[in-house]
């Protein structure tokens, strides 16, 4: 049986985000996840877990700022002091909300960016993550995300993350497996969820084009759950969509599932 958690950037967004804990679980979520925690103290987060009887399954690694162009920093060759001070601001997070795994957002390059330097900054970014999240149980993701959204973004399929998750070759270092962006690049869910299942550690999803629920898009998203549900795949799978209309009201898919 499929273990489904919501995202809590994306879902029950008609709440403030400490109240999104209480949404979720009275519509049957016992594991939620979410990008960014830093905007709260940990505790007071962890109180929302405790209060809900819910799991916190991921959040990602700090992004850097938005305000200069960042959208991950993993991969910026000159950076690498921030990408530490954020694995250290991490594993604060994770003592408090102890997800089983935390996500790193790669970055964008340029045309005019020396790309074998942004990977070699890359990897050895991934490598000291995970060594250091080994150190406290939590294991290190990398995120793949698609470039009809996000132009410039440094690892853009899926099957370009596992190649750097099998360059790393850290068994705390694994894929995030996005179907919405791996739709959104144009590959075939189902059969790069096969082909790239031993590295896989966590599904997210959305329907594309669009980003919405379930049976909005193109994607045959009822068919690939019940795909990933006859697999060996024990991890979860999380709702990472825009809600077209309230929330509750787009839960169709996690009844029929």
């Amino acid at each position: 049986m499929l273990r489904f958690a919501a995202n809590l950037a994306w879902l029950f967004t008609e709440h403030p985000f400490l109240e999104r804990f209480a949404a979720a679980r009275a519509a049957g979520f016992g594991a939620v996840e979410f990008p960014v925690p830093y905007d709260h103290p940990g505790e007071e987060i962890a109180e929302r877990l405790r209060a809900n009887h819910q799991q916190c399954v991921l959040f990602n690694l700090p992004m850097g700022d938005k305000a200069r162009g960042d959208f991950g920093i993993a991969c910026r060759p000159g950076r690498e002091d921030d990408f530490r001070a954020d694995v250290a601001l991490a594993i604060e997070y994770a003592k408090h909300l102890r997800p089983p795994r935390i996500n790193c957002i790669s970055g964008l390059a340029s045309a005019a960016d020396d790309r074998r330097a942004c990977e070699a900054t890359l990897l050895a970014n991934l490598r000291f993550a995970a060594r250091e999240f080994a150190r406290v149980g939590v294991q290190l993701v990398l995120e793949p995300i698609n470039t009809v959204d996000v132009p410039g973004f440094f690892v853009p399929r899926a099957e370009d993350g596992a190649r750097l998750v099998r360059t790393v070759d850290d068994d705390n270092f694994g894929l995030q497996f996005d179907l919405y962006h791996t739709a959104m690049m144009g590959d075939d869910c189902a059969a790069l969820f096969d082909q790239l299942r031993p590295v896989i550690r966590h599904v997210q999803f959305a329907d594309a084009p669009g980003r919405n629920e379930p049976g909005t898009g193109t994607v045959p998203l009822a068919q690939i759950f019940d795909h990933i549900e006859r697999s060996d795949y024990p991890g979860w799978v999380s709702a990472e969509y825009r809600p077209s209309r309230a929330t509750v009201e787009t839960l169709h898919w996690m009844r029929r599932a």
